[in-house]
């Protein structure tokens, strides 16, 4: 277990006063047997009243609505987490889903619903095409081909942390063969898909121990991080990073899960004003070790 403090602040500018429409917020994780939510705090300028539900994942959302115009919109998000991980790959599949092809339970395909299915138009096969490269043979291993779908999309692709809103088609990033954190995920959820599996998107934030020691350094630090989750029986859903080309990491601090990365932006809202307002936006994040409270006698 390893206690981590997130710190998440997002600013927009403007050059003057304009009236912020309600805000919608997905910072707060849930509390899980991985990940323990010891603290959060959540603090707005301007002020406004926060009402919490939950989406049809499961998700924490917060909707925010702003009681004064202002040309400054603060969003200051503080967790401090308990982060419980597997330390490697320990977990086991089911004996019938050891090797590839293999057929998921009525239950959980029924379950899985959409998350089994492609979203994103892929006409020719180009996507489908691409994934099936990493079949060696059928049968074959379950974890070893979703490990060298990983691996392919972390060494064949090269990382580009985009600045534009929204996230690449996956068609779009095999043709680029360049994309960010969001992207990556994306293709490798599609892909896996387009092979059979049940896949969703994960959003939330990547801990670089690098900036506590001399470690080397993981990719996408310093900014929300997103990743997939793909389900196997036996072991559930497990997490893949095919940014940094790893498997159940345990840096990895999972806020939100969807079915498509456009449900999964962390801070969404609009704001009324004139033409030429709006200045621009920044956006912070720090997540470090922290040493576990102690305790009480």
């Amino acid at each position: 277990m390893q206690t981590l403090s997130v710190r998440h602040v997002t600013r927009y500018s403007y050059a003057n006063p304009v009236t912020f429409q309600p805000h919608r917020l997905m910072l707060r994780p849930r509390d899980s047997h991985d990940l323990r939510l010891v603290g959060a705090e959540l603090t707005l300028f301007p002020g406004g009243t926060v009402r919490w539900l939950h989406d049809v994942f499961g998700n924490s959302v917060a909707i925010v609505d702003f009681a004064e115009p202002s040309n400054e919109l603060k969003i200051e998000s503080v967790l401090t987490i308990e982060r419980y991980g597997l330390g490697g790959l320990n977990f086991e599949l089911e004996e019938s889903a050891a090797e590839y092809p293999f057929v998921y339970s009525p239950d959980d395909r029924i379950d899985l619903g959409r998350m089994l299915d492609p979203h994103y138009p892929d006409p020719n096969g180009e996507l489908e095409a691409w994934a099936k490269r990493f079949v060696a043979a059928r049968p074959t291993g379950t974890m070893a081909l979703l490990t060298d779908l990983n691996n392919g999309i972390h060494q064949g692709f090269t990382y580009n942390l985009r600045h534009e809103q929204g996230t690449q088609a996956p068609l779009e990033t095999i043709r680029l063969g360049t994309g960010s954190c969001r992207d990556y995920a994306l293709l490798l959820i599609e892909a896996a898909r387009a092979l059979g599996f049940g896949a969703r998107f994960v959003t939330g934030y990547l801990y670089d121990p690098a900036l506590d020691t001399d470690a080397p350094g993981v990719v996408g630090a310093g900014a929300t991080h997103a990743w997939a989750d793909i389900y196997l029986p036996g072991a559930g859903w497990v997490e893949f990073d095919p940014t940094n080309g790893t498997i159940a990491a345990d840096n990895l601090i999972r806020v939100a899960v969807t079915r498509d990365p456009s449900q999964a932006v962390p801070v969404a809202g609009g704001f009324t004003g004139g033409t030429g307002d709006y200045l621009g936006m920044n956006v912070e994040v720090t997540v470090r070790a922290v040493d576990p409270a102690p305790l009480a006698a």
